[in-house]
């Protein structure tokens, strides 16, 4: 059995979900299977985010929402353990286009 460290995935999740913002394709394809895994309250929070991050996107604006993001994700797999694997497995086959560090 392995051992898989919630922190972690969320925050993968997250860099996920932010850096798939300049493609529309694939932030709706990201962002619908978490709306799928987290519930469908975060689809507003999920639009709000895309519309931030276009708006200005080379300010540095990316690390925050991605923090941001890390952080809801986070407290959505104390509530919802059974969506981390399913979600690990989204970071894993998405093709990440990693934000700056």
């Amino acid at each position: 059995m392995s051992v898989i460290h919630h922190p972690r995935v969320a925050w993968d999740a997250a860099r996920t979900l932010v850096g798939a913002v300049p493609d529309d394709e694939r932030f709706r394809s990201i962002a619908g299977e978490l709306e799928r895994l987290l519930g469908e309250g975060t689809a507003q929070s999920l639009r709000e985010t895309r519309d931030r991050l276009r708006s200005a996107p080379d300010d540095g604006r990316d690390l925050v929402e991605a923090g941001v993001w890390r952080v809801r994700i986070e407290d959505a797999l104390r509530s919802h353990p059974d969506a981390v694997e399913p979600l690990r497995r989204l970071v894993a086959t998405a093709q990440p286009r990693w934000i700056s560090s």
